[in-house]
């Protein structure tokens, strides 16, 4: 029985310390990349790219009077037709990842443009979307990504969260949770902790629509209220 047990346990440690040997190396490699210069000097090429493109959308639609009223610029996101959700979900896919425009901002121009109903779900579709791809990113990149991202100060005031990986998960998910938290931040954290993926995807999908819900529903609210007091007024 011993000879037998020797015969399969040591090869089995043998595989697994290869293995473990070869994920080291692997992260290492990664995060080498990660800290090239290149990488870095795209990535802030990308961001200022991005940036400008947000000032100039914001100068035409002033110019063009897009955002004179809600009502105009509903009017100018269905002059797209079929594809203005799409668009809208992809552009909040991508808020989570590159925090450019404050979530927000994203989340009330939802309710604004497409009502509370609509407005939720393409907000969800396009925060569940992005969340994912974030998690999937920072697998692969991890810490030095984050830190070209965010501020070194944001990051340790959630960073000492890691130190218990239990304790993480339920933090999580609190912060998914309710509103106000840096949706963001806090999912490329997530992707260099231990979480497994099932674990973060469940939180998403669970946690998730109750802040989106009581935006949309207090956006679409005051919107209502402020509707009323102009019509009294004028």
């Amino acid at each position: 029985m011993t000879s037998e047990k020797s015969i399969t346990v040591e090869p089995i440690a043998a595989l697994e310390a290869k293995l473990e040997e070869k994920t080291e190396v692997a992260k290492e490699k990664l995060e080498e990349f990660g800290d090239n210069k290149i990488v870095k000097t795209v990535s802030n090429i990308f961001m200022v790219i991005l940036l400008l493109g947000c000032v100039a959308f914001g100068v035409y639609g002033w110019r063009k009077g897009i955002f004179a009223s809600p009502e105009t610029l509903r009017d100018w996101v269905n002059s797209f037709g079929m594809t203005a959700p799409i668009i809208f979900m992809i552009l909040q896919a991508l808020e989570v990842g590159i925090p450019v425009i404050p979530g927000g901002v994203t989340l009330l121009a939802g309710v604004l443009l497409f009502g509370p109903w609509w407005g939720f779900w393409y907000n969800y579709v396009g925060i569940v979307v992005g969340s994912l791809a974030t998690f999937a990113i920072s697998r692969v990149y991890g810490q030095p990504l984050m830190h070209r991202l965010f501020s070194k100060e944001s990051i340790e005031k959630y960073e000492h969260w890691t130190e218990d990986h239990g304790r993480f998960n339920k933090l999580f998910a609190v912060a998914i949770f309710l509103p106000g938290a840096p949706d963001g931040l806090i999912c490329y954290l997530a992707g260099t902790t231990k979480m497994s993926w099932k674990t973060y995807t469940l939180i998403i999908l669970f946690c998730k629509p109750l802040s989106i819900a009581l935006y949309s529903l207090g956006v679409f609210g005051v919107s209502k209220g402020i509707s009323a007091v102009g019509m009294l007024l004028f």
